[in-house]
């Protein structure tokens, strides 16, 4: 109805699963990173919990279509079943014939047994092993499983060879799914978990990326029609759900529309709540409004740190106008005072550290290297502190990465500030917490607060990595076999396995893993080590590395 009214070809949010839709966030990503990692995990239970509407049935829709071809599939919908019919459904998904005389059997005995499906369950299993395919029983709704069933369930992954087992089970299922299996009596089967991962709600961030999203995908070419308050507020009351959003946007542009207004705004989305939603959220508390009056330098809420990340998706803002004071005797010649010009908006510090005006910043790209490489207990000497690096195993590298990656890498690094002047300054990250980043320049720390560091920073960050061993940074896309053995070694021992003893047969099992373990870590999945590979490979193996304080 109100479609081509805002200039759309189709309503944006429509409840109905259009793939079209899909709106992938960093939660989504990460969600089916898991179940794909959990995928080669070499049998047992990988479990995906969420609440309702938060888009597990999506993420199970996107891990079906990324399944590898030579995977065999049960999906199971409806779990409210007895052991029994479980077993029953199992072998139908799977095509598994019962044999005519096992039904004679079981007509003469009143009723099938578990063995009557156990049976030819494991020759299916077996035989799939021999011809080099996986098997995976998804289970969507799993806190509808009773106890029972699940101890039946666990069973089910004792059918194994010596290698693996050779069944996977995915149980999708709300968050007292996670109340389930932390019952004692549930434990053994809880043991048998090798992933798991609670996909939460929208970040505020996030809501408003959703919205322009979907809004985009209905054909939307004109600016978006809700304000900037407008879209605080539907964050607010659906609690970040897609399928909440949802429901609320529609009501709100059939709202808008009805009234004949062009935009809408927080009023109208209040109004839209209270048609579809039984009860009204809750007021924002007393603290959350002191914070905001008492304007301490910190952007309030829980979208904070995801909005600092989108500051690398953004256009390029006008720049930042600043002037140099004049640096103490003592600071290095290579340091500056930095402070705002007139108009310039400060850079805040928490009220712990509000007595200093401004950080210490270096003017100098490589004093920066060097700064950093103290972390490393390296002193690079010469002009080009990375060439000098190299002899001690060291890479540079930077790139534009969002806060969210930095967190994940856990590693120290240099931060470009005011790079769209001209004359670009740097620090070193050396801490990151909740609403604050701790910078170090010219021997000196100071923190500052993520919204004053997203005025001045557009994302390029720089560090330093050790390199495996027979690296060659001249052939990096085709690594020797030296560096692929220790890939292969250092994966392993990530996953808790042991390397096959067939070398050929391990490499060519190199690139399936890697792209696994690239999903879990938030990494572009091409199954090449690279970098960013090598410096979650070394961390997820425990390798003694300079590490990013990330406490809140």
């Amino acid at each position: 109805m109100y479609a081509p009214y805002f200039g759309l070809k189709s309503e944006p949010f429509s409840i109905a699963p259009d793939p079209r839709y899909l709106f992938m966030s960093d939660r989504h990503r990460e969600a089916l990173a898991h179940l794909l990692y959990g995928l080669g995990g070499g049998g047992g239970f990988v479990l995906l919990s969420g609440e309702i509407g938060t888009g597990k049935t999506t993420v199970c829709r996107l891990f079906l279509e990324q399944i590898p071809q030579d995977c065999n599939v049960a999906y199971i919908f409806n779990p409210k079943l007895t052991v029994i019919e479980l077993l029953q459904s199992v072998c139908d998904e799977f095509h598994i014939a019962v044999p005519q005389s096992l039904r004679q059997a079981q007509a003469d005995r009143g009723g099938p047994t578990v063995k009557d499906y156990l049976d030819p369950l494991n020759a299916f299993l077996l035989e799939a092993h021999a011809a080099g395919r996986n098997n995976v029983l998804i289970i969507d709704e799993a806190q509808n499983l009773s106890a029972e069933v699940l101890e039946q369930l666990r069973l089910l992954t004792n059918l194994e060879t010596r290698e693996r087992k050779l069944l996977q089970i995915i149980l999708i299922g709300q968050p007292e799914l996670r109340t389930m299996l932390a019952r004692p009596e549930l434990e053994q089967l809880a043991q048998r978990v090798i992933a798991r991962y609670h996909l939460g709600a929208l970040t505020p961030a996030e809501t408003a990326q959703y919205v322009q999203h979907r809004l985009e995908v209905a054909g939307l070419s004109r600016p978006l029609p809700f304000d900037r308050k407008a879209l605080q507020r539907v964050h607010e009351l659906s609690r970040g759900v897609p399928r909440r959003v949802n429901l609320l946007c529609d009501r709100a542009l059939l709202g808008a529309f009805a009234n004949n207004q062009a935009l809408v705004d927080k009023a109208t989305v209040d109004k839209a709540a209270a048609e579809v939603f039984d009860k009204p959220m809750p007021a924002p508390s007393a603290a959350r409004r002191t914070a905001a009056v008492l304007g301490l330098g910190v952007v309030a809420g829980a979208g904070l740190l995801a909005a600092v990340n989108q500051v690398v998706r953004e256009p390029a803002r006008a720049p930042t106008p600043v002037v140099a004071k004049a640096v103490p005797a003592s600071a290095p010649a290579s340091t500056t005072v930095i402070t705002p010009a007139e108009k310039a908006p400060a850079i805040q510090v928490p009220a712990a550290a509000a007595s200093v005006a401004a950080p210490v910043l270096l003017r100098d790209s490589n004093e920066a290297w060097r700064e950093l490489a103290q972390a490393w207990k390296a002193v690079p000497e010469g002009k080009d502190p990375c060439r000098a690096l190299q002899k001690e195993q060291l890479q540079c590298f930077s790139k534009n990465l969002n806060l969210s990656l930095i967190r994940e890498l856990g590693r120290p690094g240099i931060l470009t500030l005011d790079a769209e002047t001209g004359a670009p300054t740097y620090a070193v990250l050396t801490a990151l917490g909740r609403d604050s980043a701790t910078l170090r320049a010219g021997g000196t720390e100071q923190t500052v607060t993520l919204a004053a560091l997203a005025a001045r920073w557009r994302g390029e960050f720089s560090t330093l990595w050790r390199a495996p061993p027979g690296y060659n940074s001249r052939a990096a896309a085709a690594p020797g076999a030296e560096t692929v053995d220790w890939v292969l070694a250092r994966l392993a021992a990530t996953n808790g396995t042991s390397l096959p003893k067939d070398r050929r047969e391990a490499h060519a099992a190199l690139k399936p893993q890697l792209r696994a373990f690239q999903l879990a870590h938030g990494l572009t999945a091409d199954g090449h080590p690279g970098p960013l590979t090598y410096m979650q490979l070394n961390r997820a193996a425990g390798v003694e590395e300079p590490r990013l304080r990330t406490e809140p």
